[in-house]
Protein backbone atom coordinates (compact mmCIF):
# COMPACT_ATOMS: atom_id res chain seq x y z
CA UNK A 1 0.00 0.00 0.00
CA UNK A 2 1.35 3.42 -0.95
CA UNK A 3 0.30 6.91 0.06
CA UNK A 4 -1.19 7.32 -3.42
CA UNK A 5 -3.26 4.16 -2.90
CA UNK A 6 -4.46 5.40 0.51
CA UNK A 7 -5.33 8.81 -0.97
CA UNK A 8 -7.23 7.25 -3.87
CA UNK A 9 -9.24 4.98 -1.56
CA UNK A 10 -10.04 7.81 0.87
CA UNK A 11 -11.24 10.05 -1.96
CA UNK A 12 -13.45 7.29 -3.40
CA UNK A 13 -16.15 7.82 -0.76
CA UNK A 14 -19.09 10.17 -1.39
CA UNK A 15 -18.31 13.84 -0.74
CA UNK A 16 -14.77 13.01 0.41
CA UNK A 17 -12.28 15.80 -0.11
CA UNK A 18 -8.62 16.33 0.58
CA UNK A 19 -7.45 19.19 2.75
CA UNK A 20 -4.53 19.67 5.12
CA UNK A 21 -3.75 20.49 8.70
CA UNK A 22 -0.48 20.59 10.61
CA UNK A 23 1.33 20.43 7.23
CA UNK A 24 0.04 17.05 6.13
CA UNK A 25 -2.93 15.77 4.10
CA UNK A 26 -6.27 14.91 5.62
CA UNK A 27 -9.48 13.54 4.18
CA UNK A 28 -12.84 14.98 5.14
CA UNK A 29 -16.51 14.43 4.62
CA UNK A 30 -18.54 17.62 4.96
CA UNK A 31 -15.64 19.32 6.69
CA UNK A 32 -14.96 16.60 9.28
CA UNK A 33 -11.74 14.56 9.21
CA UNK A 34 -12.08 10.79 8.83
CA UNK A 35 -8.48 9.97 7.82
CA UNK A 36 -5.05 11.54 7.45
CA UNK A 37 -1.66 10.79 5.95
CA UNK A 38 1.43 11.28 8.09
CA UNK A 39 3.89 14.08 7.29
CA UNK A 40 6.21 11.70 5.39
CA UNK A 41 3.20 9.87 3.93
CA UNK A 42 4.49 6.50 5.16
CA UNK A 43 1.51 5.98 7.47
CA UNK A 44 -2.13 6.89 7.59
CA UNK A 45 -4.65 7.36 10.36
CA UNK A 46 -8.31 6.33 10.39
CA UNK A 47 -10.92 7.48 12.91
CA UNK A 48 -12.45 4.27 14.20
CA UNK A 49 -14.42 3.45 17.30
CA UNK A 50 -12.44 1.67 20.05
CA UNK A 51 -14.25 -1.59 19.20
CA UNK A 52 -13.48 -1.24 15.49
CA UNK A 53 -9.88 -0.41 16.34
CA UNK A 54 -9.55 -3.59 18.42
CA UNK A 55 -10.87 -5.66 15.51
CA UNK A 56 -8.40 -4.19 13.00
CA UNK A 57 -5.43 -4.38 15.39
CA UNK A 58 -6.24 -8.01 16.21
CA UNK A 59 -6.95 -8.99 12.60
CA UNK A 60 -3.92 -7.53 10.82
CA UNK A 61 -1.03 -7.47 13.26
CA UNK A 62 1.61 -4.95 12.42
CA UNK A 63 -0.39 -2.92 9.92
CA UNK A 64 -2.76 -1.34 12.48
CA UNK A 65 -1.94 0.09 15.89
CA UNK A 66 -3.66 2.57 18.20
CA UNK A 67 -2.47 6.16 17.91
CA UNK A 68 -0.65 7.36 21.01
CA UNK A 69 -2.40 8.93 23.97
CA UNK A 70 -6.03 9.93 24.23
CA UNK A 71 -6.52 9.92 20.45
CA UNK A 72 -5.68 6.24 20.34
CA UNK A 73 -7.91 5.42 23.31
CA UNK A 74 -10.79 7.07 21.42
CA UNK A 75 -10.19 4.87 18.37
CA UNK A 76 -7.77 6.78 16.16
CA UNK A 77 -5.73 4.08 14.50
CA UNK A 78 -2.40 4.27 12.71
CA UNK A 79 -2.05 2.29 9.47
CA UNK A 80 1.52 1.36 8.54
CA UNK A 81 1.17 1.54 4.77
CA UNK A 82 4.05 -0.79 3.91
CA UNK A 83 2.44 -3.56 6.01
CA UNK A 84 -1.16 -3.00 4.88
CA UNK A 85 -3.16 -4.39 1.98
CA UNK A 86 -5.77 -2.62 -0.11
CA UNK A 87 -8.75 -4.69 0.98
CA UNK A 88 -8.19 -4.16 4.70
CA UNK A 89 -7.40 -0.46 4.31
CA UNK A 90 -10.57 -0.02 2.23
CA UNK A 91 -12.57 -1.62 5.07
CA UNK A 92 -10.93 0.62 7.66
CA UNK A 93 -11.48 3.76 5.58
CA UNK A 94 -15.09 2.76 4.98
CA UNK A 95 -15.67 2.40 8.72
CA UNK A 96 -13.94 5.74 9.40
CA UNK A 97 -15.98 7.49 6.69
CA UNK A 98 -19.24 6.03 8.07
CA UNK A 99 -18.28 7.08 11.60
CA UNK A 100 -17.79 10.65 10.40
CA UNK A 101 -20.34 11.17 7.61
CA UNK A 102 -23.80 12.50 8.45
CA UNK A 103 -26.21 9.63 9.05
CA UNK A 104 -28.33 10.35 5.96
CA UNK A 105 -25.31 10.44 3.66
CA UNK A 106 -24.05 7.12 5.07
CA UNK A 107 -27.53 5.61 4.59
CA UNK A 108 -27.64 6.84 0.98
CA UNK A 109 -24.25 5.24 0.38
CA UNK A 110 -25.55 1.93 1.80
CA UNK A 111 -28.48 2.04 -0.67
CA UNK A 112 -26.21 2.38 -3.73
Amino acid sequence: MTAADFRSLALSFPEASESAHMNHPDFRVRGKIFATLGPKEDWGMVRLTPDQQATFVRGKQGAFQPASGAWGRRGCTIVRLEDANESTVRQALSAAWRNTAPKRLAEEFDEE
